[in-house]
């Protein structure tokens, strides 16, 4: 399978599975209105505090958190161009041209700008500055696939075991289920075809009742 054709699936796949969370939260999430843009940039206010800012105090930039918060805002990115209503292969072919492409950005604090920008300006998704947020952080298409269906599944988990209840349990014999999500995502092999299933029944096995 050529690079492109192998992003293209993962592509296919990851926005797949968003259409079937938000189905999973709401069946009639396309007619909600949500608004996804607003999400997008709440989410890159939190990662600047991951990343540090502040001229005026020592800051570490928290590498793992800032990829997890990358993640997050793919879930909003995905469906904002889910709610377009162009086909899951017209979006799929323009998403893996934009995810490969770079604006030439070379300050991190700046891309998120750009992300925060088009989400609050053209309440739409830049994921040309998402890949340009990725490529600052070390983050390749291959990490954002492992990652994002690693989420992609725990979100489901949660849903399943209570969460839009308030009945669902987020820390896990004193570690949160973030935590745990992450070292079992590290353990499993991401090409494989159930790699998902697989991460599911880990998630089951480890959670607390």
């Amino acid at each position: 399978m050529s690079d492109t054709s192998a992003a293209q699936n993962q592509i296919k796949q990851m926005l797949t599975m968003q259409d079937a969370m938000n189905s999973r939260v709401s069946e009639t999430w396309r007619e909600n209105d949500y608004e996804w843009y607003r999400a997008i940039w709440v989410e890159c206010a939190e990662m600047l505090d991951h990343h540090g800012w502040k001229w005026w105090k020592h800051q570490e930039i928290d590498i793992a958190q800032v990829q997890l918060e990358l993640v997050d805002i793919f879930h909003f990115g995905l469906s904002l161009r889910l709610m377009t209503g162009a086909t899951v292969e017209s979006i799929t072919d323009t998403l893996a041209v934009e995810l490969t492409q770079s604006s030439g950005e070379k300050d991190f604090k700046i891309a998120l700008e750009n992300l925060a920008s088009t989400a609050v300006s053209n309440k739409s998704f830049d994921a040309i500055a998402l890949a340009d947020c990725m490529r600052l952080m070390n983050m390749d298409l291959d990490e954002l696939f492992r990652q994002y269906v690693g989420k992609n599944t725990l979100n489901f988990f949660r849903q399943d075991h209570g969460y839009k209840e308030g009945s669902y349990i987020k820390i896990w014999n004193s570690e949160e289920d973030n935590e745990v999500l992450a070292k079992l995502v590290n353990s499993l092999d991401a090409s494989a075809s159930d790699f998902q299933q697989q991460l599911y029944a880990a998630l089951e096995e480890k959670y607390p009742t």
